[in-house]
């Protein structure tokens, strides 16, 4: 598929990147020429220099043979100007990456009227991540299917747990929960366990199910899943007021520390159940005395990635509360994943997988679609949402008499709200959705995952 990307930040990037590795042609589109050359040289990606809201710098990247066009720079009025010119040029699809809280209200009205196929909000997307993590302590990272009703969760195994050297098969039958373990991080390795794999202490481990069948299980395996009554926040960016926004009909009290005054009355305003603490929120001394020790949940979400791992670190030297851990860059993956930093959020990632799960549903070929898609680890593996329709070769055979690819597994079958956990001689049927986890990418219909 031909894709231009105007804008090369770390959005950009990262959807180069990945769009680059799932074999599109790609175009970038950027101002800052060093930058356009330094991506160019690293990926086999075509460059523009230029504004990309002008006609003529659209056309010389193509945009008349082009079938999506992503537009995220820094500016929203400049993504929804560019996003506009190209579907007038070449009636393309089109996204735009919207952040300004001010539209966040009228974000439907914008798509409809400039007839773009998507608004992407980087900082709403990851606050939602984060509130869900909120809820629900207990878990590493929470990702949600089918409306909500099916939920695919990450926890950390600890040293005396009943999970430890437990085959996965036995854990329905022994733990009494209908929840199914479908993807374990262990070191370095990501696999999709069969039923004589055994866990251990220490492996981090995705499984999937419907909320009340989540918390039995943890519940089972002598997990915490009370709800978290006090959250500390460090840094009053739009991921905050995002994130405390979403919380603000919660029972969660609240306290957020900025250091710019201005924002402080701003934040005051905006969020009246909150309580601002104007100060430096890398003063040990201000977060002990703000209650450190105490909170139950601590965020670290400042602009600057080295500060939130320190913040981190610190808090969980200090405190046993849900940690959470914004980070921009992803170059050290490998070394932060190995830190005490609770949760990680990548809010360019988040991105990155919502325009992957529309480009992926814009190429499906064979009557099933894309409907959700997630990283479960970083470029590891993958979980999918496929709607199936009627054409779909999988539909009205037996799970157990199709072949499917290695290191795949079929995790969850929706039929109109009825939550089925997959065995044998379960069908799939026409309008199902069926949720996939898998170590291979570029999956983009549902007819990939056989043999």
């Amino acid at each position: 598929m031909k894709i231009i990307i105007v804008g090369c930040g770390k959005v950009g990037f990262t959807l180069v990147e990945q769009l680059n590795n799932e074999g599109h042609d790609i175009t970038v589109i950027d101002r800052d020429g060093a930058k356009l050359r330094a991506l160019t040289d690293s990926l086999d990606v075509m460059g523009v220099e230029g504004n990309g809201a002008v006609y003529q710098v659209q056309a010389e990247a193509g945009i008349q043979d082009t079938d999506l066009l992503i537009a995220t720079t820094n500016s929203d009025e400049l993504n929804m100007l560019c996003c506009l010119i190209a579907k007038k040029a070449a009636n393309c699809h089109t996204i735009a990456r919207i952040r300004n809280p001010e539209y966040s209200q009228e974000l439907s009205f914008i798509r409809e009227e400039l007839n773009l196929s998507m608004a992407i909000n980087p900082e709403l997307a990851a606050a939602t991540e984060i509130s869900r993590l909120l809820k629900f302590p207990s878990a590493i990272k929470v990702d949600t299917f089918a409306k909500g009703r099916v939920e695919l969760l990450k926890f950390h195994i600890p040293a005396d747990s009943v999970l430890h050297n437990m085959q996965v098969l036995e854990v329905s039958a022994q733990l009494h929960c209908n929840v199914l373990i479908c993807a374990v991080e262990r070191e370095n390795d990501v696999m999709i366990p069969d039923g004589r794999f055994r866990m251990q202490a220490g492996d981090k481990i995705s499984f999937i199910g419907s909320p009340e069948e989540a918390a039995k299980f943890f519940r089972q395996i002598n997990i915490n899943t009370t709800a978290i009554g006090s959250a500390m926040f460090v840094g009053g960016g739009k991921i905050t007021y995002y994130l405390a926004k979403l919380l603000e009909n919660t029972k969660i009290k609240i306290k957020i520390i900025e250091q710019d005054l201005n924002r402080c009355n701003e934040l005051s305003e905006l969020l009246p159940k909150a309580l601002i603490i104007h100060g430096d929120g890398s003063d040990q001394k201000l977060l002990l005395e703000e209650g450190l020790t105490q909170t139950e949940a601590f965020c670290s979400l400042t602009g600057f990635d080295e500060e939130n791992i320190m913040l981190s670190l610190y808090a969980a030297s200090m405190t046993t509360a849900k940690l959470v851990t914004k980070i921009n860059r992803i170059a050290f993956e490998d070394v932060i994943q190995k830190m005490n930093l609770g949760s990680i959020i990548y809010p360019k990632l988040i991105t990155a997988d919502n325009i992957l799960q529309y480009v992926r549903a814009m190429q499906n070929s064979m009557g099933s679609n894309v409907e959700t898609l997630y990283k479960i680890v970083a470029n590891k593996a993958e979980a999918l949402e496929f709607r199936v329709g009627k054409d779909s070769p999988v539909a009205g055979v037996p799970l157990e008499k199709l072949s499917f690819k290695d290191n795949l597994l079929i995790a969850c079958i929706n039929r109109n709200g009825k939550i089925i956990t997959p065995r044998g001689k379960d069908t799939i049927e026409t309008g199902d959705t069926v949720i996939v986890v898998t170590t291979h990418s570029g999956l983009k219909d549902l007819k990939d995952i056989l043999k």
